[in-house]
């Protein structure tokens, strides 16, 4: 910071009413596609003033154009873009053999150093902001507000909390009895009644979002199948109490039977869809609801379960069987005019890999335009954002990434970013 700018902080700080000059950025982009769907441009300059963009300006602007301190930034060789969105993370664990071990052995301190961990592998691969759904709740919610204070670094997080039901997908599985009843959530429900109030009590306790489970889930270790858990009352009551808090709820969902349920009750996203047929396409439309396709964690459990050996033989069936039906589903949905927001469940597949999801859904038949407006401006709109996120535009966060060439010609660009800012702080260049 200059003299003249520690001189007018000082004088603001002191109450005299002079304010602070801000640290600006110009960073010089070859090609720049600020609002995805529409076309990009060549030579242009992002002005950012510390967290956000001030303006976009055709040419590549002079320094010595603008007061205070200024750093450039020259990506003139670059194509750029925003900070992309996903939307189904887990940011505290990796699929593994040693997740029963780690369970048991980690403390929650190390475990949420191994959290901070992962949330920058995602961060570095391009991914801004993340929804996570489905972890520790009071450690996910310590790491959110971390970051957000800047204590911390990491991706942005949107945080749900988690409500299922007696022996459902989520809820604990595959451990001896006195194990389950230690680790089971007191978020665990049955009835209406009982779930409303699981509803407040992860509201209570700092949850962006609420997310359940109306299907079962691969993942269970237990042969309950993939087919609709929760009832209508249940789901009912969850989505209306979280309604009366301004939340919104996401449902894992693999069959159709749970996914129409799920949209009736009026969530807002649909996880994974698997099985998305005919009805649920219907309610997608009525709805608006969004699915959330995370191909890449059916393509990833489907391949483990032929080479690894740690999964359970109840496992593995719903793994192959699921995750090779996935990407037809995903592509019947597209077609047929459904809102899609980018998820890839990291944490079943590896953190940092999260544009491998681009990769799958172009080959699934969607346009790599398309899985970029998913990645950001659908993602923005699924967590309520779109006025600070998602573009690059005039007072929105400065959330930017570049990669060497242009993902709209190969996707393949996405999975190796070369840069990456985060509300105006860069952490990969």
């Amino acid at each position: 910071m200059t003299l003249g700018c520690r001189i007018a902080a000082t004088l603001l700080f002191l109450g005299l009413g002079i304010p602070a000059v801000a640290d600006t950025t110009l960073i010089h982009a070859g090609e720049l596609l600020a609002v995805p769907g529409q076309p990009p441009a060549a030579r242009q300059t992002i002005v950012v003033e510390d967290s956000q963009i001030v303006e976009v300006v055709s040419g590549f602007a002079n320094a010595a154009d603008f007061d205070g301190e200024v750093t450039v930034i020259d990506l003139h060789d670059k194509f750029v873009l925003p900070g992309l969105m996903d939307m189904h993370v887990h940011l505290q664990g990796e699929l593994g053999p040693k997740n029963d071990s780690d369970a048991l052995k980690m403390s929650d301190q190390l475990m949420q150093m191994r959290s901070i961990y992962f949330a920058m592998n995602t961060l570095k691969a391009g991914f801004t902001t993340v929804r996570d759904v489905g972890s520790s709740s009071q450690e996910m919610y310590a790491m959110r507000d971390a970051i957000e204070n800047g204590w911390i670094d990491g991706p942005r997080i949107i945080a749900a909390g988690g409500v299922v039901i007696t022996g459902g997908h989520a809820d604990i599985s595959g451990v001896s009895p006195d194990l389950m009843e230690m680790f089971t959530s007191p978020n665990v429900c049955d009835g209406p009644y009982d779930c409303r109030r699981a509803a407040r009590n992860v509201i209570k306790y700092g949850a962006d979002l609420i997310k359940i489970t109306s299907t079962g889930g691969v993942m269970t270790d237990r042969a309950t199948g993939t087919g609709q858990q929760m009832e209508m009352d249940e789901l009912k009551e969850v989505v209306l109490a979280a309604a009366r808090m301004g939340r919104k709820v996401a449902s894992h969902a693999h069959h159709e039977d749970g996914i129409v349920a799920a949209l009736e009750a009026g969530v807002a996203s649909i996880e994974h869809g698997s099985y998305t047929g005919p009805r649920a396409i219907k309610l997608f439309k009525e709805t608006g609801a969004y699915l959330v396709p995370t191909l890449l964690a059916g393509k990833t459990v489907a391949t483990l379960a032929v080479e690894a050996d740690f999964m359970s033989d109840a496992v593995k069936e719903k793994a192959i069987r699921v995750g090779n039906d996935m990407a037809g589903s995903f592509e019947k949905a597209h077609k047929a005019g459904v809102n899609i927001a980018y998820g890839t469940d990291s944490g079943i597949s590896p953190h940092g890999t999260n544009a491998e999801e681009a990769v799958l859904m172009v080959e699934a038949g969607m346009s790599e335009m398309d899985v970029i407006i998913s990645a950001t401006i659908n993602a923005a709109d699924l967590i309520d954002m779109s006025d600070s996120i998602g573009t690059i535009e005039a007072g929105k966060f400065a959330d930017i990434i570049a990669v060497d060439a242009s993902p709209l010609a190969n996707i393949d660009e996405l999975l190796d970013v070369d840069f990456v800012m985060k509300s105006g702080k860069v952490y990969k260049d």
